[in-house]
């Protein structure tokens, strides 16, 4: 998952995901204009398992928090010699094995591209709702079944909420479920869907671990990871009379 190379960054003339645009409006009777994204909505699980009593959670690279932790690091000073010497991985974290053909629009050295695992997170079971014919429920079940290889009926998912995301950019709309399941549910390995690029490990978080889980910061993790944390505590804790160790 983590071995990344041949990084090339280039303009996005044409995506199935994203189209970016330009509204004009009067506001108050003062004319505005805002850039936003056209994107698709997505679904989102929150799965509970009741024989080993862990929640299982979704890890992959996403090449957006790598950019974005390549755009933090070029504006840190640079390390000194002496500093690297000493072996201060903290502070310039080292480049990939192979960096042959990486280029950048800001002609930045290969050298300092992050590690790959900079662009590594953990998250809930999610996919994006672009099937019109399938219900928010059964897009869900997909999901959890591709990505983590539970097979759960789609008329056990709870839903919880749903919540806008990205208000200042897509506005796009998350709709996060519930899905209680078991050792006998595991049909399979989980890992996503290869033909459409995905490369997804399945992570387990005990309960007794997930709230320390959540508010560690060292741990890159969605929003939607920790809010469904804690409305696990809130709402299915005192269920099963069982704690989060919060």
């Amino acid at each position: 998952m983590e071995e990344i190379n041949n990084i090339e960054v280039v303009p996005c003339t044409e995506s199935d995901y994203l189209k970016p645009f330009r509204v004009h409006y009067n506001q108050n009777g003062t004319k505005k204009s805002w850039d936003f994204m056209r994107t698709h909505d997505s679904v989102s699980v929150l799965i509970f398992n009741t024989s080993s009593h862990c929640f299982v959670l979704v890890k992959q690279f996403r090449p957006a928090v790598y950019m974005c932790e390549w755009e933090r690091n070029k504006t840190q000073p640079p390390q000194s010699a002496e500093k690297t010497e000493e072996g201060a991985a903290e502070a310039a974290a080292p480049a990939p094995e192979s960096q042959e053909g990486q280029s950048a629009s800001e002609g930045e050295s290969s050298s300092q591209w992050p590690p790959a695992s900079a662009g590594v997170t953990y998250e809930l079971c999610a996919g994006l709702v672009d099937k019109p014919n399938l219900s928010l429920e059964e897009i869900a079940r997909q999901e959890v079944l591709e990505e983590c290889g539970y097979d759960v009926p789609a008329s056990k998912l709870k839903r919880i909420t749903s919540y806008r995301s990205g208000v200042g950019v897509t506005g796009a709309k998350q709709t996060m479920f519930y899905a209680e399941v078991s050792d006998d549910n595991c049909v399979s390995a989980g890992g996503g869907e290869p033909r459409e690029g995905e490369l997804i490990e399945v992570v387990k978080v005990p309960l007794h671990e997930a709230m320390t889980f959540a508010y560690d910061e060292r741990i890159p993790k969605t929003m939607g990871v920790i809010f469904s944390f804690i409305w696990f505590h809130n709402n299915m804790s005192p269920k099963y009379k069982i704690s989060t160790n919060v």
